[in-house]
């Protein structure tokens, strides 16, 4: 039987990750700082670690000899806690997968993954509070790139545009429909800018294609295509049966949580390539806006 390690776990996609992984008879093993509950019962083991900590990760592993096929990186947010891992597991990890994202690419539409080459890129290490907003968190994520693919352990980084899905707790895409629906208006810098989605079943089942399949190097995983703010909110308009308001984003509490200041979308062709299926974005999109329109009533 496999080993899998998952640090993360019990949130969104990461908790969809760990059900595929025992459904396809994955021995899995959680680590968290034990805050969120799971519904895994007796299926999983788990342990508690601070990432922030290396002393924690030493404590819950250091004492083992557990060699594990699989890492599942789901909480890294600095090269520090990524090299930390690859650390105390050294010589126990046969394939590291770790959740990457968009936005370790310049703005643009279609990016590809030859747009950011984390083998060539220099390391830093600093800690997660070290990287404060969508800066700090695109470099942080660039630096925890750089770490695993320069250790020279076979690793995976998988950038995700935004993940979306009825499990979605940060109530992000539900906003927009929510505003929408009751006529508030919504603060976007420029309505033609164009975002990229991925289904979060998409995304956890991704992980474990890219771990079973032994994928090697950086994919772009998500839907096909992009839609821009305007005609994501005058879809959701059209199912809501209200005009949609957009106005400049002057006021933090009204801007969209997915304006960044430009358009980032992905060109997943590579990971289509190699055999995965995503859902198609127009029915991703259409099922979730009738999904959180009938959660709002």
């Amino acid at each position: 039987m496999k080993k899998a390690f998952v640090l993360g776990g019990t949130l969104f996609f990461g908790k969809r990750l760990v059900q595929h992984l025992l459904d396809r008879g994955w021995e899995v093993t959680i680590a968290t700082r034990g805050i969120a509950a799971d519904p895994f019962g007796e299926h999983i083991q788990r342990l508690i670690l601070d990432r922030e900590n290396k002393e924690t990760l030493l404590s819950a592993l250091g004492h083992t000899d557990t060699y594990w096929d699989c890492v599942f990186d789901q909480t890294c947010y600095s090269p520090l806690e990524i090299r930390d891992v690859l650390d105390v597991l050294h010589g126990r990890i046969g394939h590291y997968v770790l959740t990457s994202t968009m936005a370790v690419y310049e703005f643009g539409v279609r990016k590809q993954e030859s747009e950011y080459d984390p083998l060539g890129y220099p390391i830093h290490y600093r800690g997660r509070r070290e990287y404060p907003g969508l800066e700090g968190y695109r470099e942080a994520k660039r630096q925890a790139e750089a770490v695993l693919f320069q250790s020279g352990i076979p690793g995976t980084a998988i950038r995700f545009p935004l993940v979306i899905g009825p499990d979605d707790y940060t109530g992000r895409f539900q906003f927009h429909v929510d505003r929408v629906k009751t006529g508030v208006p919504i603060g976007i810098t420029r309505a033609e800018d164009r975002i990229g989605f991925i289904d979060s079943d998409d995304a956890a089942r991704f992980l474990l294609f890219a771990a079973e399949n032994k994928l090697i190097g950086s994919f772009n995983a998500g839907s096909p295509g992009d839609i821009s703010f305007a005609e994501l909110l005058e879809r959701i308009g059209s199912q809501a049966k209200m005009d949609a308001q957009i106005t400049a984003p002057a006021d933090p509490a009204i801007r969209s949580p997915y304006d960044v200041g430009g358009s980032l979308s992905l060109d997943v062709s590579k990971a289509c390539s190699a055999g995965f299926q995503f859902r198609q974005l127009d029915d991703l999109l259409n099922e979730l806006i009738m999904h959180d329109l009938l959660q709002s009533e």
